[in-house]
Parts: structure tokens; sequence; C-alpha cells
């Protein structure tokens, strides 16, 4: 299998066109870190996401024993703790266990780590039994802080394609709720979000009407394992038992209903072969309230651009030869605002044909706090521990751009 690979794969031009390849009777799933392929062979109709989200979970795993590094010095030096530990996440091709927490209670050996390594070691905890065969294995017992506190991040993605004149073509927003969480003891935390759903089902549980008010409707909902599916399928509430410190409760995408951040109009006239008009015209459609950080415009030009001159009503702007784009840059952009560039961009004549310019879309990067393009807006955070203490619940909305794009 080894030389099959090699030989079919590694050395042909096609190593990086996919990572699914058959040969004969087998297939081989494979993925590079650094330089190491890792591959999978599999002679049956196998899961192949399953398969990669194994190796992401391993290489992981195999870094917080190797202190952070994973590259063929690493394997070298620590090929009897990988075959133990193989031995344990893996059982007749089915994955088992891959929580370097829990693995770490009772495969004590410590791997040799890179000199460069700047990871602490981590401390196996006592209890292994009751996390391995328990409910609840992302979690150990008697965890103990002064201050409990709960931090918790909507972060949305708003992918986006509009036409020059301002209509949007192809518009969604993916979004992902992460935590941070230092509480003591075993707690068990309820999230409630302004999903339509939810508040259908909670207004039948507790037969009254639901309150006037923007409902959204997640699409792809995907929950960390500590989410209680069960519950969220009954009462659709989003119930769960967190691991300590941070992790990704749940990723979703909106299709439906986008509140746009920004609108942008762009004008480019092609003056001659020598000259050209660009002026664009970016409106922040968020409260008055709000901004929005880092806020970053690419104008394409064409590759003959010899130099470009700017009037911006805000930030800076500069020709960039080395992506063919002008860069038009604003630290912060305040809500219900306007921006305009003009610039002149002067092109070098060629004696040879022109070739039409094909236009690639005006690029822009932003974030704005506070703000989501989704609407989604938590509820409610509470939190339940036998003991009874108080908590400190700390709630931040984040949405930047993912593919965000203009047509010029």
């Amino acid at each position: 299998m080894v030389d099959a690979f090699r030989m079919h794969i590694m050395q042909t031009k096609e190593l990086g066109t996919c990572p699914v390849r058959q040969i004969g009777g087998c297939s081989f799933f494979y993925m590079r870190i650094s330089n190491v392929y890792i591959v999978i062979v599999v002679s049956s109709n196998a899961n192949v996401a399953c398969a990669f989200k194994f190796v992401v979970e391993a290489v992981a795993l195999f870094k917080s024993y190797f202190g952070g590094s994973f590259d063929e010095d690493a394997i070298r030096n620590n090929f009897v703790l990988i075959y133990e530990l193989l031995d344990e996440i893996m059982d007749f091709g089915y994955p088992q266990n891959l929580s370097p927490e829990i693995l770490k209670l009772y495969i004590t050996q410590e791997g040799v780590r890179s000199p460069f390594s700047s990871k602490p070691l981590d401390r196996p905890v006592p209890n292994a039994t009751l996390q391995v065969t328990g409910a609840v294995g992302w979690r150990r017992e008697g965890l103990v802080y002064k201050k409990n506190e709960v931090f918790l991040d909507i972060v949305e993605s708003v992918n986006l394609l509009m036409s020059s004149k301002g209509s949007v073509l192809r518009c969604d927003v993916t979004g992902k709720v992460l935590m941070k969480c230092f509480l003591s003891g075993m707690p068990d935390l309820k999230l409630g979000l302004n999903d339509k759903i939810g508040l259908e089902k909670e207004s039948q549980l507790k037969s009254r009407p639901t309150k006037s008010g923007k409902t959204i409707e997640l699409d792809d909902v995907t929950f960390h394992q500590c989410v209680n599916l069960t519950r969220f399928n009954s009462e659709k509430t989003v119930s769960f038992v967190p691991p300590d410190g941070e992790f990704e409760l749940m990723k979703y995408r909106i299709t439906e209903g986008v509140n746009l951040p920004f609108r942008v109009l762009p004008t480019i006239k092609e003056l001659g072969r020598t000259r050209m008009e660009v002026n664009v015209k970016v409106k922040s459609v968020f409260g008055a309230k709000m901004f929005a950080l880092g806020v970053v415009i690419k104008i394409p030009v064409p590759k003959q651009t010899a130099k470009a001159s700017f009037q911006v009503t805000s930030g800076r702007a500069k020709y960039n030869p080395s992506i063919d784009s002008l860069v038009w840059k604003i630290k912060k952009f305040p809500g219900q605002t306007e921006s305009t560039l003009s610039a002149e961009v002067e092109l070098i004549s060629t004696i040879a044909e022109k070739k039409s310019w094909t236009r690639p879309p005006i690029q822009m990067e932003f974030q704005v706090p506070m703000f989501t393009a989704s609407g989604l807006r938590v509820r409610f955070l509470k939190v339940w521990e036998k003991s009874g203490y108080n908590t400190v619940e700390w709630v931040r909305y984040i949405t930047k751009a993912g593919s965000y794009e203009i047509r010029c």
C-alpha cells in the first residue's frame, strides 16, 4: 500500500488535485501536515468526512503529547507512543475516544518534546475510569474557581456576491457560538436564542403566544458533543454540561433575512487605452451607535497600471501592484455613514493588441463588533449548579467578512 501511494499519487502531478484517490480495489484518503503525509486506506465504501475528521483530531492529540509539534522528527522520536495512542483511538476501523484530556489520564507517558516547544506540560488528573465510561467524559470533577465566569461569543462570517447596481446575487451567513467557561463543580447550562423553532416550542410548552420580535431560521446546525440532543429535540433548548475552558458550542448557517453590514456602489470607466476613472461609494447599513473596524476594500485594476491618484473622504488608499488592486483602508467606519473614493488610474500603453479586461470583483474585509448579520441574539444564558454559586455571564457579537464580493 505504501508503494502504491508513493508511485501512483506522490510521484504524479495530480497530488494536489483531490485528497481521495482510488487505485485498484482500494481508496486512499490523504492529508499533508508540515512534511508528513497521513494516509487512510479503505477497501469498502467508508465515510470520507468521518475519516478526515479522525485525522484532524488525531493530529491535535499527537501535538498535545509532543508539545505542539507534528513533523518527521516528532514521529521518529515518539514511535512507541504513537503506536500506543493508535491502539486506543481506533478499534477495528471505528474511531474511539480522541480527547487529549482523557487519554492523558491513563496513557501517562510523556512524548519526546521538541526543543522549540513552548507549550507547558499538561498535568494528568485522577479518576480516569469515571471519565472514560461516564456520560460526561469531557469534564473532570472537582474543579474550583474563585470567580465563576462564562464568556460567550457569537462570531459570524458574511458571504456575499453583489452586482454593480447593488442587487444581491448570492448571500449567506455562517456562524459559530464560542464559549469559555471557568465554572466550579458540574454546572448545567441552558442557552436560549431567538431562533424561530425554539421560540415556537417554548410558547407551546408554556401555553402562551410568542412575543413579537425578530425570529430567525437556523440551517445546518451542528453541536459540540456536550449538548443534550434529546432535550434539544423535545424542548428545542440548548442545554449542556460545558467542558472546562474554551470550546465551540455550535455552528450554523443562515440563508434568508440577512442584514448586510455594507452596501458598495462602484463605477469604473475606461477612458481610452491609457486612463481609467474609479468611483466607489461605501455605505454602512448597521446602527448609528455601532462601528466597523479594520475595513479594507480591494478594487481590481488592469495589470498594465502605472500609477494612481486618489481622493478619499475617509481613510487612506494606495495602489498595490503585487495584487493589481487599489487598496482602501479605513480604521474605524461609523454606522449609517457614507465614504467615497475617487481615483484616476494611468495605464501603460502597449503596442500589442489589448485584451479585454475581465473586471474581477471588488473584495472587502471588515469586523463589526456587537452586530450580527443574521439577527441572532442570546435571550438567556442560565447556569445551575447544586452549590448555588453566583456567576458572571459575558456575551459578545462579532460579524466578519467571509467572501464579500461586489462585481464592478
